[in-house]
């Protein structure tokens, strides 16, 4: 089976920098893919081009089956998008923000508007049908796009960042809403800032640095080459400014090796072990933090 998503050498350059370098990456049919990297590692510009916004300087992206040069009322028919800025319209109700995509989507009646029902009900906005969008909460507004997107009945979801801003309990409830639709079969492409998210949710991931793709995998696969456990030293005066305290990260193979480790030291003072996770590997392939 051909994959839902493919990009194959892409670049993509802007005013003479190149923002996105020699991407080449395949997302399969109902997959959850994550994409991380640093602010400006090229995410929404990838994301971007696979949902016809912006065009590829050179090389070829595949979504459905369809080449987004050219075949993009194609690609467009069989995704839905999720960008991370609100865009929906905050004076209009949440029906007729539903009822003018549906339109935009030629959806014809009565089944138009059955969608819009299901949709709203699926997010758990059905009781807000006639308010003003303005009058929403951040988290509802974002409900209300991923509603949006799923209208015209897509095989393919982009979230780029949708729970960014959002309290813990509004994140959660998404990433519920996220994971039925998955497991309906749908195919997501989702870009984040938050690992356990990603942890969460995805499951294969992609971390991009500076155009680049330098890491693909599941977890467990990045757990087993980078290593599954970790001795944390600290460094610096334990005893003064706990803003110029900093920690010294050692990977291991395994959880047992670091504690071998740890356990073969003559002074164990500021040392600790435990299993490595995603933002571990993330800050030892790039240097620093996602934020």
């Amino acid at each position: 089976m051909s994959a839902a998503v493919c990009l194959q050498n892409v670049h993509k350059v802007y005013n003479g920098v190149s923002v996105v370098n020699d991407l080449s990456l395949n997302i399969e049919a109902g997959e959850v893919f994550g994409l991380l990297g640093p602010n400006g590692a090229g995410k929404s510009t990838t994301i971007r081009m696979a949902t016809t916004l912006t065009r590829p300087s050179d090389g070829h992206v595949v979504v459905a089956g369809y080449d987004v040069n050219r075949q993009q009322l194609d690609v467009r028919r069989q995704i839905g998008v999720v960008l991370q800025q609100t865009s929906v319209d905050g004076d209009m109700t949440v029906w007729e923000n539903m009822e003018f995509h549906g339109r935009m989507h030629h959806i014809p009646n009565p089944q138009r508007r059955t969608t819009i029902d299901t949709w709203l009900e699926y997010v758990e906005l059905g009781d807000r049908r006639d308010d003003k969008v303005k009058t929403l909460s951040g988290g509802m507004k974002r409900r209300l796009q991923i509603a949006r997107a799923l209208l015209h009945n897509p095989k393919i979801l982009f979230l780029d960042e949708p729970t960014v801003g959002l309290d813990p309990q509004t994140r959660r409830r998404l990433w519920e809403i996220i994971r039925g639709l998955n497991q309906q079969g749908m195919t997501m492409l989702l870009t984040t800032h938050y690992m356990e998210e990603v942890e969460y949710l995805c499951d294969r991931i992609g971390i991009l640095d500076q155009g680049k793709l330098i890491e693909l995998g599941t977890l467990e696969q990045f757990r087993q080459r980078h290593g599954e456990g970790i001795v944390m030293t600290q460094q610096g005066d334990s005893q003064g400014d706990r803003s110029a305290q900093r920690w010294k990260y050692q990977f291991f193979p395994t959880l047992e090796a670091a504690n071998a480790y740890l356990d073969r030291q003559p002074d164990k003072t500021g040392m600790m072990t435990r299993p490595s996770n995603l933002e571990d590997i993330f800050v030892e392939l790039t240097g620093r933090n996602l934020d």
